[in-house]
């Protein structure tokens, strides 16, 4: 990465995306790799009158808990994380690391009960209803590193500068580009509030959901970097119908490939997977991970290789994604949930398009409106 990545995203991260204020308290949290990001994001969130907080995680820390964990220890959630969801101002989640395959030999029993506790779902709650209170920011930022690039089929220098282009690091101003994408997607954001039933049709899918009473957001940098995706909360019983996922779902680093998932009345009454199918039933189990908390479309076209990333791939141009599981309060959605899990669809193939109120807005993976 160049040397003054970590320096550029942090002021964006801090400046614009989260908007620290003096007296905030922020919690910073993410892989120990990230060092100099860590680092940075102290500094500006200082230079900006806050107080952070610091949270990195150690290398080999989550795989000897779940190979030394009993049940009642993978069960247990530490009231600490409750207190931080309820009195933070802000939080930052640093994206990385060392080996992305980490948690494949997990047994996905154990991977649904440790996501699937109470107190985790209760604290997912408690963030959500405060952001849509407009009491906490977050925002996820990404760390450059040799196992995301690995995965990309990158090596560091090009990933690196990937990166850097998807965040418009390289652009002499990035906060005026980011006010520049919010800009020009609120146009589409002024179609689709108006809208109130959604159709999408493409390979193996024939899905409709409704959007009555719902409101879209503009993403544009203020809760990821990368940003560029236009979403909402599907009316929670409206889903009905299948859809194939082109790429993999990404979960803990572990893939689950070629997803299908038949909807009725808002749930998933059938879900299979060619890898991963074990992995696919236990998420399915997880409270209300069944069904879907956001239906949403990819708006940044300079995003155009599939990285196994989700916060790089679900913003590909061309793309539209659903999300199992946790919706956002402030579309309407009231599905709550232990996990948010997005899956990504390529509709720029033939015959791929959305349909709003019987009128054709998106079509081979460009807005026709």
């Amino acid at each position: 990465m160049s040397e003054n990545y970590c320096e550029k995203l942090a002021k964006v991260a801090i400046n614009y995306s989260i908007k620290v204020k003096p007296g905030d308290r922020i919690v910073l949290i993410g892989p120990a790799l990230a060092k100099d990001l860590f680092l940075a994001l102290q500094t500006e969130i200082l230079k900006a009158g806050g107080h952070p907080l610091l949270i990195p995680h150690l290398e080999g820390e989550q795989e000897l808990f779940f190979k030394y964990a009993s049940d009642d220890q993978i069960g247990y959630f530490d009231d600490i994380y409750l207190t931080l969801a309820k009195e933070f101002n802000g939080l930052v989640q640093i994206f990385g690391d060392y080996n992305t395959k980490k948690l494949t030999l997990v047994d996905p029993k154990k991977m649904g009960k440790f996501q699937g506790v109470a107190k985790r779902f209760e604290m997912m709650k408690i963030i959500s209803e405060r952001q849509q209170k407009g009491e906490v920011n977050t925002v996820i930022v990404p760390y450059p590193c040799q196992s995301y690039a690995q995965e990309a089929d990158m090596d560091l220098y090009s990933y690196s500068s990937f990166v850097e282009k998807a965040l418009f690091l390289d652009k002499k101003n990035p906060i005026q580009e980011w006010e520049q994408i919010q800009q020009k997607q609120e146009k589409v954001i002024e179609y689709l509030n108006n809208a109130k039933q959604i159709h999408v049709l493409g390979e193996d899918t024939d899905l409709s959901l409704s959007v009555k009473g719902r409101k879209w957001k503009n993403c544009s940098g203020q809760v990821n970097l990368p940003d560029g995706e236009v979403y909402t909360g599907p009316v929670e019983n409206s889903v009905n119908g299948y859809i194939r996922f082109t790429y993999p779902g990404i979960y803990k680093g572990m893939e689950v490939k070629n997803i299908f998932l038949e909807f009725k009345d808002g749930k998933v009454i059938n879900g299979t997977a060619e890898k991963g199918q074990a992995l696919l039933q236990e998420i399915l189990k997880i409270r209300n991970a069944n069904q879907l908390g956001e239906f949403a479309i990819g708006t940044n076209y300079g995003i155009q290789q599939f990285t196994k990333n989700m916060l790089f791939d679900e913003k590909m141009g061309g793309t539209m994604h659903c999300a199992l599981g946790m919706g956002f309060p402030e579309t309407g959605s009231k599905n709550f949930s232990a996990i948010h899990w997005d899956i990504l669809k390529d509709m720029k193939l033939p015959g791929s398009k959305i349909i709003a109120d019987d009128n054709v807005i998106y079509e081979e993976g460009k807005w026709t409106i």
